[in-house]
């Protein structure tokens, strides 16, 4: 790619998966609903809204930090609930790598209702080459007593990818699956939908057990919902989920069975003054994630990122406004339903920065310590071999947000300043200024932010 990048903070377009055509020529089932690297950065998987997951493989031969085509395989089918007359899309809603412990790959997936455990690996395929009626291509006589008979012979044709469903999680969930997590001890993981979290072992498909349960007796007496789950990277006992009243619950599974009682709750005051129909709309967290120490939580809101220590509940350490110059455009978004769009956010392999997404196809890349903001595009103008200058930091367009154009599934390579941002139908692979390695996540303490 051709963007300087000492103008761009280090970063530069490396590669695009996908149909570049316009974006009125994609088809739905070709969307990119989620993406996700393995946890060696080797393997990157990402999921559409037609069911499939298609992955790839780091290509070894090349210097960079590129990506080869690896295997695609149909996860999810549509199915149609006879007992609620709803249908149930095969869209993939997210994908978690299980702890490789041999050749084979084991990968989770999940759509708004059923969950699958996928092996991937590579198979020999063998052909006969010889019988007691050809040898090889050259034809033979019949065998004419028993002694002249012989086995067959077997040889190598050539290896394919093969993917097989190992496991079915099915009828657990009354609701949509928004979140799931694998946890720690790599033994079990946990599922969450808007009302519920169950925790599963991976060895296990017809028994799940109920760990977090908010739905009201009444439900006219709802008033939020579990919007993002996931485990503590470290602590197998540990794990957060976020609500749509955007708080952040810290809860501890030795507590009790069900952990309706949290540990911790995350939440940050609102400023009466700026209480308006939409609030409770944009405070709604769309996604949480741990830092890989496990210190920090990162949590993203319509219009904010910000930045949790595990230690104080008050407030964040850091609010990075992502949307706010969308703020005097809410009654426009909420009416073409942009207000609802769910963008993703990450923290970096060693915690030092941040991602999340925007409109116009931009994403942004901060400095937890507030020291840099990268923006950048994923679009047709990567492809461009002229120079931009970057020297200034791009303004977000004001008056021109495309807004059917939008960034929400990013993820972060674990032990690289490489990103795979899924942009409508197109995988894109941007690669930042190098790493020497993963040191621990830089002091976000709220004198140091």
């Amino acid at each position: 790619m051709d963007q300087d990048p000492s103008s761009s903070g280090g970063w530069r377009f490396a590669q695009c998966f996908g149909d570049k055509g316009d974006v009125d020529d994609i088809t739905e089932a070709d969307i990119i609903s989620t993406v996700e690297f393995d946890h060696t950065g080797d393997y990157l998987a990402t999921g559409d809204k037609g069911g499939r997951v298609v992955l790839f493989e780091r290509n070894q031969s090349k210097k960079g930090c590129e990506y080869k085509f690896y295997t695609e395989f149909q996860s999810h089918e549509p199915e149609f609930d006879y007992l609620k007359s709803l249908e149930i899309e095969e869209k993939i809603n997210q994908i978690k790598w299980c702890p490789r412990q041999n050749s084979a790959h084991f990968i989770l997936s999940t759509n708004d209702k059923t969950i699958k455990l996928w092996k991937v690996f590579e198979k020999s395929l063998r052909v006969v080459s010889e019988n007691n009626l050809n040898d090889g291509q050259r034809p033979l006589p019949p065998p004419t007593s028993a002694s002249a008979l012989r086995l067959p012979r077997l040889q190598q044709q050539d290896n394919i990818i093969a993917a097989t469903p190992r496991k079915v999680y099915a009828n657990a969930h009354a609701y949509h699956i928004n979140s799931i997590s694998i946890n720690s001890d790599g033994e079990t993981y946990i599922s969450a939908d808007d009302l519920r979290i169950n925790l599963w072992n991976l060895g296990i498909s017809n028994e799940s057990f109920n760990i977090v349960d908010i739905k009201p007796v009444n439900m006219e007496e709802l008033t939020e919902v579990i919007t993002a789950a996931e485990f503590h990277p470290l602590h197998c006992n540990l794990f957060m989920y976020s609500s749509s009243k955007g708080t952040i619950k810290l809860a501890d599974m030795r507590e009790a069975a069900l952990c309706d009682k949290y540990a911790k709750m995350f939440e940050e005051e609102e400023d009466p003054s700026n209480r308006s129909f939409f609030s409770e709309i944009i405070s709604s967290i769309s996604d949480v994630k741990f830092s890989r120490d496990g210190r920090y939580i990162l949590s993203r809101d319509y219009l904010s990122l910000k930045i949790w220590d595990t230690k104080m509940e008050s407030r964040p350490i850091r609010t990075i406004q992502i949307h706010d110059h969308l703020r005097g455009k809410l009654c426009d978004l909420y009416e073409n339903d942009c207000i609802f769009d769910k963008f993703e956010c990450t923290f970096s392999g060693d915690g030092s920065h941040v991602m999340t997404g925007s409109y116009h196809n931009y994403f942004r890349i901060y400095d937890v310590d507030g020291s840099s903001d990268v923006i950048l595009q994923a679009d047709k103008s990567a492809f461009k071999t002229a120079k931009k200058d970057l020297s200034q930091k791009p303004a977000l367009p004001m008056d021109t947000v495309d807004f059917s154009k939008k960034i929400l599934h990013g993820s972060w390579h674990p032990r690289e300043n490489t990103v795979a941002i899924a942009a409508t139908n197109n995988l894109f692979i941007w690669s930042g200024p190098e790493v020497q390695a993963i040191t621990p996540a830089a002091d976000m303490s709220p004198t140091a932010a």
